[in-house]
């Protein structure tokens, strides 16, 4: 556990993605294997849901540490991240531990689950008592589901890569779908011999980049193969040895909350692996992605739901056909023989994502602004001759995105942010204007810079209304162009629309709340969307 958390140490104190790496490969060089996979785990963000009650927790540290509930409280609003004020208020440790990172997961962290709360409290605390401060920040984090320590996936691959001298897809495929924290599964992923075939593990994604410059400096449109960038699910669909799999991009195994892509995945030959969205679909088009979250929670979906919500598997590219790994092959080749695959399935609940054609990029752009009408986000452009990659990469593959949707709106709540901004307000409510009222209708997080977000802060601190816990009522000056990618009904929300993806797009220094846009603003947006 010591060398665990002297990682998460040298990595916290760092942005420097080389030095992030050397910290793993020096933990990768000393720890036993059966540390090693667990530490690999929760690297990759895999770790063990929350597993005690906040309030509870918080009641246990303060009792600890000697101080009353209103003393925690406020400590925990300033410094905005529990694990980090458990940490700082715990009295030091009464004895030492030597106890290796698996040993405390697998025998200590796991159990919790089981126990009765009682139990519960007697384990945490026996642990707290035993562990230093870098310890029982580790822990803490483990036991509040908060672990991270702000590296990728892709970031562990290039770390174990370096260590064991396999080559980093080879790992990144390795670690995709389920595996358990085993020693063996240590050794199967370093292995260098990589004739390893698990038949339900799919591929690592191939990432598009964003299209940052004038889609004309791509050169001739002919080098390049166009489609609608579906608003969907990205996953892919597996048929091997009879058997299907459907799983997420974010390694999540949906094969039961989609039986109808199943069932057109049946019809497959064995040794095939699709890359697409799945789909919301009706009546030859996609419905609004809000339908499609009406499933994404169930791990079974009713016949009412069913028939509500059809979905289908937009394939959009082939990753393995005949058994056989299709990733090198060009582009043009592998939509080929997707095309002659699904053309003559049985059921239509896998279809070819259709190539969209024009003669230069000016119709391309005409096109382009049609995608809200289409219930699609734009265009993905793809290098004609490029190969199935791992990751973000730029140069062969570009999502041009259509421009979001904005409005302007008023600051009207604040909460302290977590990690490096945990002492600064950073988590702020909106509203429009309805009358000589304001109705909120989103939070955003992110989209001011640092210097921004101190100004804000300042402002918040000097002109609070009201506190409720850890959020303030700000007086309503401050106005701020809101972007978000979709707009829906909703009636949990008091404006009656929710939004998707919303982020700050820029703070209207120029503009005063009376100027802000109104109620009426969004249900027009959600007309024209619509």
């Amino acid at each position: 556990m010591k060398a665990f958390a002297e990682l998460y140490r040298r990595m916290d104190e760092t942005t420097s993605t080389n030095r992030k790496v050397d910290a793993m490969v020096d933990y990768f060089r000393q720890a036993p294997a059966e540390d090693a996979i667990w530490a690999i785990r929760f690297l990759v963000g895999r770790q063990p849901p929350r597993t005690v009650p906040t309030r509870q927790l918080m009641a246990w540290a303060a009792d600890l540490a000697g101080v009353p509930d209103w003393l925690f409280e406020t400590s925990y609003d300033v410094v905005g991240d529990l694990a980090e004020t458990i940490t700082l208020l715990l009295p030091a440790a009464e004895v030492g531990s030597d106890r290796p990172l698996h040993v405390w997961v697998q025998n200590h962290l796991l159990p919790l689950r089981e126990k009765a709360i009682e139990d519960r409290q007697r384990a945490i605390l026996a642990a707290w008592r035993q562990m230093d401060e870098s310890q029982r920040f580790v822990w803490n984090k483990l036991i509040t589901g908060g672990f991270r320590v702000g590296v990728s996936q892709r970031l562990v691959v290039r770390a174990l890569s370096r260590f064991s001298g396999v080559d980093g897809p080879v790992i990144a495929h390795r670690l995709m779908g389920d595996w358990p924290p085993t020693p063996d599964t240590l050794r199967h992923l370093l292995s260098p011999d990589t004739r390893d075939a698990d038949i339900s593990r799919p591929y690592p994604f191939f990432l598009a980049h964003p299209l940052e410059d004038d889609v004309a400096a791509l050169g001739s449109p002919g080098d390049w193969l166009v489609e609608w960038k579906w608003d969907g699910i990205r996953g892919q669909v597996i048929r091997r040895e009879d058997q299907i799999f459907i799983w997420s991009r974010g390694e999540e195994l949906v094969t039961r909350k989609y039986p109808e892509i199943a069932e057109g995945a049946a019809h497959l030959p064995n040794g095939t692996v699709l890359d697409g969205e799945i789909l919301p679909w009706q009546a030859n088009r996609p419905l609004p992605f809000g339908e499609l979250q009406r499933r994404i929670g169930r791990k079974t979906a009713g016949r009412k739901l069913l028939k509500e919500v059809p979905v289908v598997f937009m394939a959009c590219d082939i990753l393995e056909h005949e058994g056989y790994d299709f990733r090198n092959r060009p582009l043009h080749r592998r939509k080929a023989v997707l095309g002659a695959l699904l053309v003559d399935l049985p059921v239509n609940h896998l279809i070819a994502s259709p190539e969209v054609t024009a003669p230069d990029w000016k119709t391309f752009a005409a096109l382009q602004a049609q995608s809200r009408r289409r219930g699609v986000e734009g265009f993905i452009i793809k290098r004609r001759d490029s190969v199935y990659r791992v990751g973000r990469r730029r140069g062969d593959w570009w999502k041009w995105k259509i421009d979001p949707l904005t409005v302007d709106a008023v600051l009207i709540y604040a909460q302290r942010g977590h990690g490096r901004r945990a002492g600064l307000y950073t988590d702020y409510t909106f509203a429009v204007r309805q009358g000589d009222s304001l109705v909120p209708f989103t939070k955003a997080y992110s989209g001011l810079n640092d210097a921004e977000i101190r100004q804000v802060d300042r402002f918040i601190q000097r002109h609070t209304r009201e506190r409720f816990g850890p959020v303030r009522s700000v007086q309503p000056e401050l106005v701020f162009e809101i972007a978000f990618e979709g707009i829906r009904k909703s009636s949990r929300h008091k404006s009656g629309v929710a939004v998707r993806f919303p982020r700050i797009l820029r703070w209207r220094q120029d503009k005063s709340a009376a100027e802000a846009d109104t109620i009426e603003t969004l249900h027009r947006l959600l007309e024209e969307t619509t």
